[in-house]
């Protein structure tokens, strides 16, 4: 696990203690010192996502498996740094898609942290590009997030549709709200 650290960067390694230490012991980590300053000044939603080596049922070779993913579209702490391990820890605990990280898992964890730009609204799916550009789908209160350039999701409607669905949102529903941003993803 040593080996993996080194070659992850700052981000990546910050979510990886923070989610270490949780699952081992449930406590959160404080902002350690050590991290570039951005990391302290600035402030962004991010997005923590745990991924897991292993395999499918009736699958030979090994696969990332999507274990956890939870993130914030604003901020709502006062650093990246804060955020990422807030999220973190919903991540690899609080997502209610999966079960909770295990200790013994901890060796087979694979985590991005993608920070995210400014919204954008945009007025039609013209203006979207899949690997370029996340979607956020709003109707009144209900609202869906889908990161962009994700594996498996090669076209706009793809992104769009599960960004509906993540909302809530039918696929017929019209009086849609679509916003734009960037990431830059840490790995």
């Amino acid at each position: 696990m040593a080996i993996q650290n080194k070659q992850e960067d700052p981000y990546v390694q910050l979510a990886r203690s923070t989610i270490e230490e949780y699952v081992q012991t449930g406590r959160t980590i404080r902002v350690p010192q050590n991290l570039p300053k951005e990391m302290y000044q600035d402030r962004a939603g991010v997005f923590v996502s745990i991924k897991i080596k292993g395999k499918n049922r009736g699958e030979s070779k090994s696969a990332l498996l999507l274990r956890g993913c939870i993130g914030t579209i604003q901020p709502v702490q006062d650093s990246i740094a804060e955020e990422i391990i807030q999220n973190a820890v919903s991540a690899a605990v609080k997502d209610p898609r999966f079960a909770p990280i295990t200790p013994e898992e901890l060796d087979r964890l694979v985590i991005s942290v993608d920070v995210l730009g400014g919204m954008e609204q945009v007025h039609s799916e013209e203006e979207l590009d899949v690997k370029r550009y996340g979607v956020v789908v709003t109707k009144g209160y209900r609202r869906g997030l889908l990161l962009p350039n994700l594996e498996g999701v090669d076209t706009i409607e793809e992104q769009v549709a599960i960004a509906r669905q993540k909302a809530g949102i039918g696929e017929m529903e019209e009086g849609v709200t679509l916003e734009r941003f960037e990431v830059v993803r840490h790995i």
